[in-house]
């Protein structure tokens, strides 16, 4: 039974070590995307067509 106690113990400390380690190379930039900025004008963008409505549709909206 005190194995049990004795893993548990150090998989929680293994746990911690990787957590700070994960931390730690976030705050230092490792998972920056610096490859994708420079070759976004590369891909095509997605046209988005909205409607607008004009002013003259929005005061007849508004006095109704």
């Amino acid at each position: 039974m005190s194995v049990i106690y004795v893993l548990l113990a150090i998989s929680i400390f293994v746990a911690v070590i990787f957590f700070i380690a994960f931390i730690v190379s976030v705050k230092s930039g490792q998972y920056d995307d610096s490859y994708t900025p420079s070759v976004r004008m590369l891909f095509e963008d997605e046209l988005v067509t909205t409607k607008k409505s004009s002013t003259k549709e929005f005061k007849e909206k508004k006095t109704n």
